[in-house]
């Protein structure tokens, strides 16, 4: 039997983004804070999945034995460390999020059987690596805060609320939702990054957390006019916006995931990802526990 098994480790380090070939105004221009000399740090926190065969022992790999080589490979020599100059892979591609995964996947996989490496910079960005050459995943979280009705304008109070509960009740209720937009692309050879981050948070910005912050859905959002904002509308609304100006920064959008409750979640992909899936799987997913 296969089994998938994840070991968590930590390092702190700090990083520079600038080229030496490009300007001082060219380097600001393109990486803005990032670019302030000496550097800036974090608290990295990196999960690495591995896959086999279980044992006699019901083990995948021993985890003391993975631990060490974790610690051995990574941990150790970047811990506290000027990332820039930690490893040579970093004088030629810049140690962004997702290029540090793909480094630390490439120190790694000679000794572990690994499917996945994530890597959070902080809580609110992280980066999957699976081992395709330059491709990986990127993950911006943030949030937002609205209030939405559950009702079929069609139907009667009763009937909304048969169908829908008190979520129907008519002066609405709110939810602070928390909201995971992934980009998936190739890695620049030089600057390390799938897109300009500054213009992923941007379009996820200006195209859905300041419009839908603090509104009530069903009378600010137009869409939702005739849409009845359940998670999973919202979720493929935010989507639809979305398409283009990820597009247009260079990456594709892979999932969002919107978090309406610590017990209800949902998951789209992006069209691009929905169009070569099964049916099945190309459909909302949706969690409630």
């Amino acid at each position: 039997m296969r089994c998938i098994i994840n070991r968590r480790a930590q390092f702190s380090a700090s990083h520079r983004y600038w080229l030496p070939e490009l300007s001082d105004e060219e380097n600001i221009q393109r990486f803005g804070l990032c670019t302030r000399a000496p550097g800036h740090g974090h608290n990295y926190v990196l999960y690495v999945s591995m896959e086999g065969e279980l044992d006699e022992y019901g083990m995948v790999l021993n985890l003391s034995d993975v631990k060490q080589v974790i610690k051995r490979e990574v941990t150790n020599p970047l811990d506290f460390s000027y990332l820039n100059e930690a490893w040579p892979e970093f004088q030629e591609t810049l140690p962004t999020t997702e290029n540090l995964a793909r480094v630390i996947w490439k120190r790694l996989s000679p000794h572990l059987p690994l499917v996945r490496i994530q890597l959070f910079e902080h809580p609110e960005l992280w980066a999957d690596y699976e081992g395709q050459d330059m491709n990986a995943y990127l993950t911006i979280s943030t949030h937002f805060s609205a209030a939405h009705r559950l009702a079929l304008p069609t139907l009667t109070l009763e009937q909304n609320s048969e169908i829908y509960g008190k979520c129907a009740r008519v002066n609405g209720h709110g939810h602070n939702y928390h909201l995971e937009v992934t980009v998936m692309g190739e890695m620049d050879d030089r600057t390390g990054m799938i897109a300009d981050l500054g213009d992923l948070q941007q379009a996820i910005d200006e195209y859905v957390v300041e419009p839908f912050d603090h509104t009530f859905l069903n009378k600010d959002i137009s869409y939702f006019e005739k849409i009845v904002p359940t998670a999973e509308n919202i979720a493929v609304h935010i989507r639809d916006l979305l398409e283009q100006p990820i597009r247009e920064a260079g990456a594709t959008l892979y999932k969002v995931k919107l978090i309406e409750s610590p017990n209800n979640s949902c998951e789209v992909y992006g069209k691009a990802i929905e169009a070569s899936m099964p049916r099945a799987m190309s459909e909302p997913a949706v969690t409630a526990v």
